[in-house]
């Protein structure tokens, strides 16, 4: 079974590791996060079930990780911001810095969202889940996430229109 969970795992670390950026804000700290739920994912490979969307079980796991990981560092202090860790690479010349400068804009205006919304967006919208499955990563009522991604879809709008 872990052989099985290993080659799923590999597979899947992009999305992970999107994943983890999107709740920390670190790319070491999103690497360090993915690793972590890694292992746990290795560790307790028989609480999977064959059949069932092992992504979703993933980013469940990757989550509770963090909000350990989260408890774990109150007393230590705040992480390290994102704004010094973003970069893109693209080609001199106005069409890749107007792109990154939109992409600025819509990162700002995702930063400025509640975590709540934070999540739901990236497992809704960036990971292709189902309301469901997000419900289930979240341990949320359904209803829950599709009344936090209408008001992050909605606040995103207002914030990237303004601009």
């Amino acid at each position: 079974m872990a052989t099985a969970i290993g080659q799923e795992l590999v597979a899947l670390l992009p999305r992970l590791r999107r994943f983890a950026l999107v709740l920390c804000r670190s790319q070491p700290l999103a690497d360090d996060l993915v690793q972590g739920a890694c292992e746990r994912a290795l560790a307790k490979a028989d609480s999977w079930t064959p059949g069932t969307r092992f992504d979703a079980w993933m980013f469940r796991i990757l989550r509770n990780y963090w909000i350990d990981h989260l408890r774990r560092m109150r007393t230590e202090g705040m992480m390290e911001d994102v704004e010094t860790q973003t970069q893109l690479i693209g080609d001199p010349g106005e069409g890749p810095i107007m792109s990154k400068i939109a992409l600025a804009e819509v990162q700002r205006a995702i930063e400025g969202l509640p975590q709540e919304q934070r999540e739901v967006l990236a497992l809704v919208c960036g990971e292709d889940l189902t309301y469901r499955e997000a419900a289930e990563v979240l341990n949320v009522p359904v209803g829950t996430v599709m009344s936090r991604l209408a008001r992050a879809r909605k606040r995103l709008v207002e914030l990237t229109a303004a601009a």
